[in-house]
């Protein structure tokens, strides 16, 4: 099925796209920059708290540097506020080398002993210092005369650790923002670089996407499974398809019936839901070969099997069965045909002998030559039903006898010889043993007691076919190239091709899982041995329409 092309999708609209390439792109674009702006605002947030906590510590630091230093609080006792003061000279002096926006020193009143302001000095200071004043150390974001700002207060303790006053310092708030600002490029910088990277690789995962999907719209596809699940189940064929493990992947309803499956079959290792044998192998891949013949629950199936890309296969099976049912009578209509066609020679010499005994009036003598003609015929018929149960097997033997004799050759059944009427695939038998006896025929015809033995037993559910001819035989040498097609001993004919009927026997015989050899016989000649495994089905399974029509038997003859 061909995936849709684009100009076939109607025409072009504007919003949102249409192909997966393009919908899935977006999406991993969307997702790429909502979690990148996500993770560059949570990493924000708290480096603007870290900030912020820095500086206060570093404002204490410095505070608590300020209130340690010696005589601060014995000046802050011992002389006036002002801004040529000794605290004030100290202050400064610390605020300039910390860079710290302000170093204040306040007495236990909260009146400013130094200030960068040196006017304000003498003034009270613009926040609450009530907490420094009691003993307990102070980080805070504030706003003061100064700004806002961020500042750590801490006690000023005279020697005999008496709380005197307290030391309040600030860092300008405005150089932690800009500490912040300064931040964010670089953050943003990581932020683009790695959204970039992610850009990147989502084009390259849509591309890769674009490919496998064929540029198809979500509703293509969607359209193409149907078709799919449509297509799957109501074709007459059977399809199976394994995974690169051997699990069934799909199985549509004719393979289910063919196989003697349910559905829960989907997803479980092929040799769990299959018991060995010929079906599992042909399905597993184990036998190769094309049009493979397989026996499952008294059907015959032809299975073909391809490997897909991913180390898993599709096969398809298609019902035998039934084509096998309908094509028996006419089969066994042509096998007595092609006899009846064989013996017309014969039965006009036959009819002239006897014109000419009534004729002469030897009444008797025609007598006794009806009897023997009718008694010798009725008894070869009989013998070859009675041994080969397969109708279109024993009609083919009867009317290659009748060939036979007419070229001066003797064709008998092996002692042993027994098959039931239980073949899979009697035309393709049909096709081994004609193709046979036709050689053993031409090999044995102008021999010396030229005669062919063709014996059939079965072995359980295999059948073992000989075939021997009273021939010259066969050299060794060449026993490896006379099943090559093309090879014949024989002249070629009007139709300039010979060599066809030994090929066609090993690819029958290997279509099946079979096998074909050829050896010198005792005596002289040529035995050919066909073994084909399954080749019969089991008794349970035996179809009554396989019985023996009664056109076929040698009653009807």
């Amino acid at each position: 099925m061909n995936a849709p092309s684009i100009s076939d999708r109607g025409p072009r609209r504007f919003g949102w796209p249409q192909r997966v390439f393009s919908q899935v792109l977006l999406m991993q674009l969307a997702i790429i920059t909502g979690v990148t702006v996500l993770v560059t605002g949570l990493f924000l947030a708290p480096l603007s708290a870290q900030l912020d906590d820095e500086a206060m510590r570093r404002a204490l630091a410095i505070a608590q540097s300020t209130a340690a230093q010696p005589g601060i609080a014995e000046d802050l006792r011992t002389t006036e506020a002002s801004a040529s003061g000794p605290v004030q000279s100290a202050a400064e002096r610390i605020r300039r080398a910390t860079g710290a926006e302000y170093v204040v020193v306040m007495d236990h009143r909260g009146v400013r002993w130094s200030h960068p302001e040196t006017d304000r000095i003498g003034e009270v200071v613009s926040t609450d210092p009530g907490d420094a004043l009691r003993g307990r150390e102070v980080m805070e974001i504030d706003s003061g005369t100064l700004g806002r700002s961020a500042r750590g207060k801490v006690p000023l303790r005279d020697p005999g650790d008496e709380v005197v006053g307290a030391v309040s310092v600030g860092i300008e708030y405005d150089s932690v923002r800009a500490r912040l600002l300064g931040a964010i490029p670089g953050l943003l910088a990581y932020a683009g670089g790695a959204l970039a990277v992610g850009a990147l690789a989502a084009y390259l995962i849509s591309r890769r996407l674009q490919r496998q999907t064929h540029d198809l719209a979500f509703s293509d596809i969607s359209a193409l499974l149907t078709e799919r699940e449509a297509m799957l189940h109501s074709i007459r064929e059977g399809v199976v398809a394994l995974d690169g493990t051997g699990h069934i992947r799909l199985l549509n309803d004719e393979a289910q019936r063919l196989l003697g499956l349910g559905p829960e079959a989907a997803g479980r290792p092929l040799a769990e839901v299959l018991d060995g044998g010929r079906t599992a192998d042909v399905l597993a891949g184990r036998v190769v070969g094309d049009d493979l013949l397989a026996v499952q629950g008294g059907r015959v199936l032809l299975a073909n099997r391809m490997e897909t890309d991913d180390g898993g296969a599709v096969v398809t099976l298609r019902d035998r069965t039934e084509l096998e049912h309908l094509g028996r009578e006419l089969d066994s209509t042509t096998g007595l045909i092609d006899a009846l066609r064989a013996q017309d020679h014969e039965h006009a010499n036959r009819l002239h002998t006897l014109l000419g005994l009534l004729e002469l009036e030897m009444h008797e003598d025609a007598m006794e030559f009806v009897t023997e003609v009718v008694g010798v015929h009725r008894a070869t018929a009989e013998q070859v039903t009675e041994k080969v149960q397969d109708p279109l097997l024993a009609a083919l033997l009867v009317g290659k006898a009748t060939v036979a004799a007419e070229r001066g050759v003797s064709l008998r059944l092996a002692p042993g010889t027994l098959l039931p009427d239980r073949v899979v695939d009697p035309r393709g038998l049909v096709t081994v043993v004609g193709n046979l006896v036709d050689n053993a025929t031409d090999a044995a015809a102008g021999s010396g007691d030229a005669r062919i033995e063709v014996g059939l037993r079965a072995e359980g559910r295999t059948v073992v076919l000989r075939v021997r001819d009273s021939g010259p035989g066969i050299a060794p040498e060449q026993y490896a190239s006379i099943f090559t097609e093309g090879w014949s001993t024989k002249d070629l004919p009007a139709h300039g091709k010979r060599g066809l009927g030994l090929a066609l026997v090993r690819r029958l015989a290997e279509r099946q899982g079979g096998s074909v050899t050829v050896a010198g016989a005792d005596g002289g000649g040529a035995v050919f041995t066909v073994v084909l495994p399954e080749a019969l089905a089991g008794p349970e399974t035996a179809d009554p329409a396989t019985a023996p029509h009664p056109a076929t038997t040698g009653d009807s003859r």
